[in-house]
C-alpha cells in the first residue's frame, strides 16, 4: 500500500509546469556549451538526444504532481529513443546528459519554488535523476546483452568460415558488421581451452579483454577443447600472445603466419592447426610458437604446404645454378655429423672453406647448420627435395615392380583361369644381379678347372 508524501504548493507546481519549455532550452544550450561529444553528433542524433531530455523533464513534472508516493518510473523516457542511439551515445555520455539536466533544474530552483518548497524541489530532482540513471543503465545493459549475443553468433560464423576457407560474400558481410571489413594484419591463434575458466563464454571474454588492452582486436570462439582467436591490427602478434598466454589452457599455443586481411586468414588457420597437431613431436618446444617453427614436424606428419615451404626455402636455392658446391657441402656436413674436418676431407677442401660455405648456406636459406634443430630441418628439406626431383618414370617403375611381385608365380593380381579371370601371362625368367663383391675375373677363375 502506497503512503502519501509531502507535496509542493500549488504555486510551485504551476511554476515548474510552465517552465518545461524553458528548462529544455536551457538544457540544450548547456549541453552545446559543455559537452564536446554532443557537438560532434550529427543533427539527427542531437535532435534525438534533445527529445530524450525533453521527455525526462516532462516525466519529472508529471511525477512531481502525483498525489501518491509512487517511485518515479523513468524507463519510459527512453522508450521512443531509437535503438541505434545506444551505439552513438555511450552510457557515460547519457549520465553526462542527466547531470547536465539536473544542474539546469537546480540552478532554477530559487525562481521556481515558492517560499518553503526549495528543499522539496531539490530532493525531488535528485530522486528522479537517480531513477533516470538506473533506467539508462537498464536500457544500455539490455542493448549490450542483445548486441553481445548477436555479435557472438556473427563471430562464430566468421571464424567457422575462416576454418573452412570460405571467403565469400556472406563472410565479408558478417565481418563488416563486426568492424573487420578493413582491418589489416590478421593472425590465427589456437591453443587449448582453460579448464578453470568456468566455461566457454568466460574464456572468450577474458581473452578478448586481454588483447584489447594491447590495442588489438580479436574474434574468439571455443571449439571443443580448442580456444581459437583471430587477432587483427598488429604485426607483432607473438608479443601480444605471450602477454595473454594465461588466457589459454595448458599446452602449446601456435600462431599462423600474419596475412594482410581477414579474407586470407584461411592460410594462417591451416598452418596454425597443422602446427598444433605437430607440436607434441618437439618435446622442448616453447609454449608460444609460430607455425613455421615446427615445419619439420609438420612435414613428417604429412602436411603438403609444410613440405613445399621447406623445399622452396632450402633445397631449391641450394640446388640452383651457382650453388652446387653449397648443396654438396650441406649434404656432406650433415652426413658426417657436423664435423668440419671430415667434411673437408670428403670434399677435398680446406676446413676454412667449409666454414665459409656454411656461412653462405645460412645466408641463402636462413638456416644455420651448426644449430642442431636447424640442421635437422635442413636434412629433412634436402630429403624432400631429392624425392620431389625423382623422375616420375622411376617412381612408376618402382610401383609397377612392387605390384608385380605381390602374388605367387602364375598369379598377376587380376585373377587366374581357375577363378574366371583372364589367363595369367607367362613370366620371362629374370636374371638375378650378382651379389658377390668379387670381380668378374675372380668369378671366372673359380668356375674353370685347375690346370697343372
Amino acid at each position: 500500500m502506497s503512503r502519501r508524501r509531502q507535496h509542493p504548493s500549488e504555486a510551485t507546481s504551476r511554476a515548474v509546469e510552465r517552465s518545461a519549455g524553458e528548462l529544455s532550452t536551457l538544457a540544450s544550450q548547456r549541453m552545446e556549451e559543455h559537452l564536446r561529444w554532443y557537438r560532434d553528433l550529427s543533427a539527427e542524433e542531437r535532435s534525438q538526444v534533445g527529445l530524450v531530455a525533453q521527455a525526462g523533464i516532462s516525466q519529472f513534472i508529471a511525477w512531481f504532481h502525483q498525489e501518491e508516493s509512487h517511485p518515479p518510473s523513468a524507463i519510459s523516457i527512453f522508450a521512443n529513443a531509437p535503438q541505434e542511439l545506444t551505439r552513438s551515445v555511450s552510457l557515460r555520455q547519457t549520465l553526462d546528459l542527466v547531470r547536465t539536466v539536473v544542474d539546469v533544474v537546480e540552478s532554477r530552483v530559487e525562481g521556481l519554488a515558492a517560499p518553503g518548497d526549495e528543499q522539496l524541489l531539490r530532493e525531488s530532482v535528485l530522486r528522479f535523476s537517480r531513477e533516470i540513471a538506473f533506467a539508462a543503465a537498464e536500457v544500455y545493459a539490455g542493448a549490450a546483452e542483445a548486441r553481445g549475443a548477436w555479435d557472438a553468433r556473427l563471430e562464430a560464423l566468421v571464424v567457422d568460415a575462416v576454418l573452412r576457407g570460405e571467403a565469400d560474400d556472406s563472410m565479408q558481410s558478417r565481418a563488416s558488421a563486426l568492424g573487420w571489413g578493413e582491418l589489416a594484419d590478421v593472425t590465427f591463434v589456437v591453443g587449448s581451452t582453460p579448464t578453470a575458466s568456468g566455461g566457454a563464454v568466460p574464456a572468450v571474454d577474458d581473452l578478448r579483454r586481454a588483447v584489447r588492452q594491447h590495442g588489438v582486436e580479436a574474434l574468439a570462439i571455443v571449439q571443443r577443447s580448442r580456444l581459437i582467436a583471430i587477432l587483427g591490427g598488429t604485426r607483432d602478434a607473438p608479443r601480444v600472445v605471450e602477454a595473454v598466454a594465461d588466457c589459454f589452457g595448458p599446452g602449446p599455443i601456435v600462431l599462423g603466419p600474419t596475412v594482410p586481411h581477414l579474407f586470407a586468414a584461411g592460410r594462417s588457420a591451416r598452418a596454425a592447426l597443422s602446427g598444433l597437431a605437430a607440436a607434441p613431436a618437439w618435446p622442448d618446444a616453447p609454449r608460444v610458437l609460430e607455425s613455421d617453427a615446427v615445419l619439420p614436424e609438420r612435414a613428417l606428419a604429412g602436411d603438403p604446404p609444410a613440405r613445399r615451404i621447406l623445399v622452396d626455402r632450402i633445397h631449391r636455392p641450394l640446388a640452383g645454378a651457382g650453388h652446387t658446391p653449397l648443396l654438396r657441402t650441406a649434404t656432406a656436413y650433415l652426413e658426417h655429423g657436423g664435423s668440419l674436418e671430415a667434411t673437408a676431407r670428403v670434399l677435398f677442401v680446406h676446413p676454412n672453406t667449409v666454414r665459409y660455405r656454411l656461412g653462405r648456406i645460412s645466408d641463402v636459406t636462413g638456416y644455420d647448420l651448426t644449430t642442431p634443430r636447424e640442421a635437422w630441418a635442413v636434412r629433412i628439406a634436402l630429403s624432400l627435395g631429392r624425392l620431389a626431383a625423382t623422375p616420375a618414370s622411376t617412381a612408376t617403375a618402382v610401383s609397377a615392380g612392387s605390384a608385380g611381385s605381390a602374388g605367387p608365380a602364375g598369379f598377376d593380381g587380376r585373377g587366374s583361369a581357375g577363378d574366371g579371370g583372364p589367363p595369367a601371362t607367362p613370366r620371362t625368367p629374370q636374371l638375378r644381379p650378382r651379389t658377390t663383391d668379387r670381380s668378374p675375373l675372380e668369378e671366372t677363375s673359380k668356375l674353370s678347372p685347375t690346370t697343372s
